[in-house]
């Protein structure tokens, strides 16, 4: 089983900020696009944000101005940083590289992130 690995979530207060990490399995990672996606307990899995191979960003709209999604080629690391959280953000969050209607990798554990007062 081949995953990416999760990191950086935790506890934070609304209107704070989290860096999410995510280290991807080699050999198509520079040009895949990567995603963040995030899944709150009893509902499907949603798409957060998007990076391409080159770069491109594109973002769902409740993340728009809040999330910035960028990518370390030589790390074979994918961040995702959010700023100005809000509760409704709460949920367990992860990475993988879209393909099509499925994805090259596992889903891996994710990280939970929990925004709370």
């Amino acid at each position: 089983q081949v995953q990416p690995v999760e990191s950086g979530g935790g506890l934070v207060q609304p209107g704070g900020s989290l860096r999410l990490s995510c280290a991807a399995p080699g050999s198509i990672f520079g040009v895949a696009t990567w995603g963040w996606y995030r899944q709150v307990p009893g509902n499907e899995r949603d798409l957060v944000a998007l990076i391409t191979g080159g770069g491109v960003t594109n973002y769902v709209d409740f993340v728009k101005g809040r999330f910035a999604i960028s990518r370390d080629n030589a790390k074979n690391t994918v961040y995702l940083q959010m700023n100005n959280l809000k509760p409704e953000d709460t949920a367990v969050y992860y990475c993988n590289a879209p393909r099509g209607s499925t994805y090259f990798y596992d889903w891996g554990q994710g990280t939970l992130v929990t925004v709370a007062s």
